[in-house]
């Protein structure tokens, strides 16, 4: 009788190891898909960060030709017009370099979901075994 709950027993911690294994192999994948994931939402917010400096230079040289051209002539029509395009074009810069900033903030790059899930897997394996 003590042999046949020994091996139950066995069986038991056996078997747990194993589940506790496979959990935590999930786990890890699920965390390297989620962090492949952030890679590639870093990957686009770089984009928009080099997309706003081109436009940035783009509208620092339209702003420099509106104060040329401000300058040199007499009626300013010509320059106030370019000066309104420089100012929309880096308001457009600023805005795309704001998302992008936001974007790569490391808070945004952890693996979250995959926290969350270990939290919750570690919770339920503690509650099974306070149970016993």
């Amino acid at each position: 009788m003590n042999t046949h709950s020994d091996k139950s027993t066995t069986g038991l911690l056996n078997d747990a190891m194993s589940r506790v294994s496979s959990l935590v192999r999930n786990e890890v994948d699920l965390a390297r898909a989620e962090i492949n994931e952030n890679i590639a939402n870093a990957g686009v917010a770089i984009g928009l960060l080099a997309g706003a400096v081109i436009i940035a230079l783009t509208a620092l040289n339209v702003l420099v030709a509106a104060v040329v051209a401000g300058l040199t002539e007499a009626g300013l029509h010509g320059g106030w017009a370019a000066l309104i395009v420089g100012v929309a074009l880096a308001a457009v810069a600023y805005g795309m370099a704001h998302k992008g900033m936001t974007d790569l903030k490391l808070s945004n790059l952890a693996p979250t979901r995959t926290a969350k899930n270990v939290q919750r897997d570690a919770a339920a394996v503690k509650e099974a075994y306070n149970d016993d």
